[in-house]
């Protein structure tokens, strides 16, 4: 992608209007959060991440809340699950290690 070169006026509040265009590189709209991070003399800006929004989740975790507010099919972890989460808490997990031994889905 090109570069974008655009100018804004800082006003005497200290706000500045993101201009259009990278409004739209960084996918900005109403309501948006940026950051700024200063890297030696220069402004670095990024658009936070917006959470994100995937219907069926957000109907499952709706769903979830519901039967745990109702105490509905509430049961204990297996001990083995509970123990082996416990032994780990606290400890990095590299993501992309590849995993050892047979798994049960």
């Amino acid at each position: 992608m090109a570069g974008i070169h655009e100018q804004s006026t800082l006003t005497s509040k200290g706000q500045i209007t993101l201009p259009k265009s990278i409004r739209q590189a960084l996918g900005a709209t109403t309501g948006s959060k940026v950051i700024f991070e200063l890297r030696g003399g220069e402004v670095i800006v990024t658009c936070a991440a917006a959470p994100h929004e995937d219907p069926a989740i957000g109907a499952f975790l709706a769903l979830l809340e519901k039967d745990i507010g109702q105490g509905k099919r509430i049961g204990s972890l297996p001990k083995g699950l509970a123990q082996a989460m416990k032994a780990s808490s606290g400890h990095s997990v590299d993501t992309n290690e590849d995993i050892e031994g047979e798994v049960a889905l």
